[in-house]
Formats: structure tokens, sequence, C-alpha cells
């Protein structure tokens, strides 16, 4: 296959996976938007995480609420929790990197704050493991997945939401 052949297929692929989820997410999207507006409303805190790419999109999403998103408006408070190494590599280390994300999530999150978990595959256990530490501490989940949404999907509760995109690639 040459490279050009390659490259349409992954547009093919992207406009496939945008059709899908055109006729499947918008009103999951919309009740997400409405559960963070609300939560941010009642001065709560939306917490992001994720790896890899997933991790640049967590501090990503909490920096378009810190700062401004297509409109001046005051700051939103939103954290992401892939952003401080010394906290990531002291938990990584002292106890095991499954626990990166949950540890800080027992740290900072409260009653009615979000907790935003992004896995592509479902599978991280650091993620699953937040998202076990959310709901503890009485905090919702928002999680963004994709394939066959994996642990990620299973730990998941009546009160939380799960935007999974209908696509088996990542790209």
């Amino acid at each position: 296959m040459n490279e050009e052949t390659r490259i349409r297929e992954h547009f093919d692929g992207t406009l496939a996976a945008q059709a899908a989820s055109r006729e499947r997410l918008p009103g999951r999207i919309a009740e997400a938007a409405a559960r963070l507006a609300a939560t941010l409303e009642a001065d709560g805190r939306v917490l992001a995480c994720g790896n890899g790419g997933s991790a640049a999109d967590a501090q990503h999403f909490a920096a378009e609420f810190t700062n401004r998103f297509e409109r001046e408006r005051p700051p939103l408070a939103a954290i992401a929790l892939t952003t401080d190494t010394s906290a990531l590599t002291a938990i990584g280390n002292d106890y095991h990197f499954d626990e990166a994300f949950s540890k800080q999530v027992q740290a900072l999150a409260r009653s009615g704050d979000a907790l935003v978990a992004i896995s592509t595959s479902g599978g991280s256990a650091n993620i699953v493991r937040a998202v076990e530490a959310a709901h503890a501490a009485g905090a919702w989940v928002l999680a963004l997945s994709g394939k066959g949404g994996g642990r990620l999907a299973q730990a998941l509760g009546d009160n939380d939401i799960e935007l999974r995109v209908p696509a088996e690639r990542t790209a």
C-alpha cells in the first residue's frame, strides 16, 4: 500500500467514526456538559487524567477550563492530574504506577466533584483505580473511551457518564 492510499484510509476511518459518533453521542455529550456545568456551579472541581496521548488530552481539557474556550468567561476549577511529575514518579516509585492517579484523586476529590477519565482502550489500570477512588470520594465520572470500553466501562456506576467513540482504531 502506498502512502497516499494509507492516508486516505485514515481520513475514511476518521469520517466513519465521526458519522457514527454524530448519530450516537449528541445526547450523551449534552448530558455530560450539563453535569459538568452543574458541578462547577455547585463549587465543585473537575479533575482529569489519562495516559500518553490521553494525558495530553486531560491537560488540554483542564487548560480550556481554567483559561477560556471560544469566548471570554471566568476561569473554571479544573485540574489535570497528569502534570505533577513529582507526584507521578513518587507514587509510581513508592507504590505502583497503577496508583498514580487514584492517590491524587484521594487527596483532591470531594463529594460532588467530577473526574474526567480518558482511556481509548478502557484498559488502563491506573484510570480504573482513579474511577474507584472518585466513587469513594463521592465524585461522579465522565469517561471518554473507545473500542469496547474495557474495564473502564465496567467500573462506571449509575451516576456516571460514558462517551465511547464507536471506533476500534485510536487514530
